[in-house]
């Protein structure tokens, strides 16, 4: 009962959300596959933005003879290296998150080891907290932040 991301999928980012079956065990090799295409999936759609970039610095780099439009270009390049190196670092995360679900620890609670979740697992694979746990950490953050 694999449930493999499609192109032709629109639900979710252009994946079919996983049916568990009524006696699967969760993190089930099916489920796992499932997480691990979602994820596989996601960090290649990061790596093209990481060759479109490349591509659009080296191409696109002009020496402009005003100032003002000089500066908008170099202002526009340092926002794209920023969103490219906060991606780079979400590619690290994702990396660890596939070496989780190789080594059979994806999909449970770093805090308390419960089950996160199928759903909430969708919506953020890479996160490492069920929802109660990351509530109190955000509240906890939240507090000693202020």
């Amino acid at each position: 009962m694999s449930r493999q991301a499609t192109k032709d999928d629109s639900l979710l980012g252009g994946f079919t959300p996983y049916q568990q079956g009524k006696k699967e065990d969760y993190m089930s090799a099916d489920m796992q596959s499932h997480f691990t295409a979602i994820l596989n999936d996601w960090k290649n759609q990061l790596m093209q933005e990481v060759d479109r970039t490349k591509t659009h610095l080296s191409e696109d780099a002009s020496n402009f003879a005003d100032p003002s439009d000089r500066a908008t270009q170099e202002e526009e390049f340092s926002l794209e290296l920023r969103t490219r190196d906060r991606e780079r670092k979400l590619i690290k995360k994702i990396e660890k998150t596939v070496q989780l679900i190789d080594d059979g620890d994806y999909g449970y609670c770093e805090a308390c080891g419960i089950e996160i979740g199928v759903r909430r697992l969708e919506a953020r694979p890479t996160a490492t907290l069920c929802i109660d746990c990351k509530t109190l950490a955000e509240i906890k953050e939240k507090q000693l932040g202020n």
